[in-house]
């Protein structure tokens, strides 16, 4: 319908007041900035003030958020790591990026958009951000410079073990060394990823308990009519927890179809990284590193990269499903944890026992460490 002359707004109201548009631009961009929400002219420090957690430990870390054969070019990942929605892709020149699944415009989600000439495009008004985070155009206003500080918070990432690492704050050490990885007396083979609604905590200490295999993996790594757990060692140093030499009876640790004692070591290398080495009857070797990708402070993903000394024995497809099997069993256990948050600072809580010495070793470091995050 057309509208009368009366209704029409007298160019004197239709005036933009440059100036206040201005000033008003300037104070959300400076909200923006101290809230996190934009990156400035220079890359933003990543500190506790504009981090989502207090935890330096747990944020300066590094996580595992997809295989690398899983990030093609053209193709954008939404992912989510310590309760932050991220985005991953890959140029066509092989550079990874995670950025925060957010277009700073409006704060659409950047994975619901397209990748067109080697830049994110928005699915809500066009904008286009270039490898580096910034915005590079702006469909709407074809010769608009963007400023500096419209980008995209970009994340340090690399790629280990056919698997890409990211960091949200700044890496404080590098992605733990796994040196039988790339040892070609060892074959290897990497599962995941395992999702799981559990607190990540209590995944590492269920890795480092053995007591748990003659009821939860009955039959596959335990036996219900030997499920004693013999003393051992446990050490705290610089590098982590170390539990030495814990001898544990299997009904069929080799292959043989005799039951045998194996002899475990556990380490946990990180908060949410730990290592075991598995020595068999027969000098077999079975080595894995685990890591465990906090989503939420009540959800993980996890990831096992696996070494062993007996490649020609090894049916991989049928090491594969076993580990699968073992995941599935700890990951209904795991799930029916009340409270799920590791009651590190609540120790009347729950209570332990002799062949607990791993775990509590394991939280005492924790505490050590200044973890809070996931905790209670």
């Amino acid at each position: 319908m057309a509208r009368s002359s009366a209704q029409t707004p007298s160019p004197s109201r239709q005036s933009i007041d440059r100036t206040a548009c201005e000033q008003h631009a300037a104070r959300f961009f400076r909200a923006s900035l101290s809230a996190g929400l934009i990156c400035n002219t220079s890359p933003m420090p990543q500190t506790l003030e504009n981090s989502p957690i207090a935890d330096s430990v747990i944020w300066n870390d590094w996580y595992v958020v997809a295989r690398s054969a899983d990030l093609q070019p053209g193709k954008l990942i939404p992912v989510r790591l310590l309760d932050r929605p991220l985005v991953l892709w890959k140029t066509e020149a092989g550079e990874i990026c995670a950025w925060d699944d957010r277009c700073p415009h409006r704060s659409v989600k950047l994975s619901q958009g397209k990748i067109v000439d080697e830049t994110v495009v928005c699915s809500y008004h066009g904008l286009a951000y270039a490898p580096d985070g910034r915005c590079v155009s702006v469909p709407a206003h074809p010769d608009y410079k963007p400023p500096k500080q419209a980008c995209v918070r970009v994340y340090a990432v690399q790629e280990k073990y056919g698997l890409v690492f990211v960091c949200l704050g700044e890496p404080q050490q590098e992605i733990p060394d796994f040196a039988e990885w790339d040892d070609p007396d060892y074959g290897r083979f990497m599962t995941g990823p395992h999702p799981c609604k559990a607190n990540g905590y209590r995944a590492i200490e269920n890795f480092l308990d053995v007591a748990h295999f003659s009821f939860v993996h009955e039959g596959i790594l335990g036996s219900r009519e030997k499920p004693e757990v013999e003393d051992y060692q446990v050490t705290i140093d610089p590098s982590g927890v170390w539990l030495h030499d814990v001898r544990y009876w299997q009904p069929d640790p080799d292959g043989t179809g005799q039951g045998a004692y194996v002899h475990y070591d556990y380490w946990a290398l990180r908060p949410l990284v730990a290592a075991l080495r598995k020595k068999m009857p027969n000098g077999h070797l079975l080595n894995i590193l685990y890591f465990v990708t906090p989503t939420s402070e009540e959800e993980f993903v996890g990831w096992m990269a696996l070494t062993f000394n007996f490649r020609d024995a090894m049916d991989e497809a049928a090491a594969q499903t076993f580990q699968e099997t073992v995941f599935a069993q700890d990951s209904e256990n795991l799930e029916s944890h009340f409270p799920q948050k590791l009651p590190l600072y609540s120790p009347e809580l729950e209570f332990h026992l002799p062949c607990d010495r791993g775990s509590l070793a394991y939280r005492k470091w924790l505490k050590q460490l200044g973890v809070t995050y996931g905790t209670i």
